[in-house]
């Protein structure tokens, strides 16, 4: 579920709240009951970790090591081939 950041128009009060995507924005600040506003979302950094990803995303030595041994097969065929 996400979390949405509202702020309130008369006194600046700023809170979180979790709401299903479904749901229709707050308009009333939830500390003072004035109007309220949704804010746009800031950024947000996003790490996926685990199994199903790209072999570069991982910090392993095990995968590093198979991807440079492809990435050097594929360098010499390339030359090999340009060079005929």
């Amino acid at each position: 579920m996400p979390t949405y950041e509202y702020k309130c128009l008369e006194k600046d009060h700023r809170f979180e709240v979790f709401q299903p995507i479904t749901d229709d924005a707050l308009d009333t600040c939830q500390e003072c009951g004035a109007p309220a506003t949704r804010l746009i979302s800031r950024n947000v950094g996003i790490s996926f970790k685990g199994s199903g990803f790209y072999v570069t995303d991982s910090n392993s030595t095990s995968s590093t090591s198979s991807a440079g041994s492809a990435s050097s097969q594929n360098k010499t065929t390339t030359e090999s081939s340009t060079a005929g």
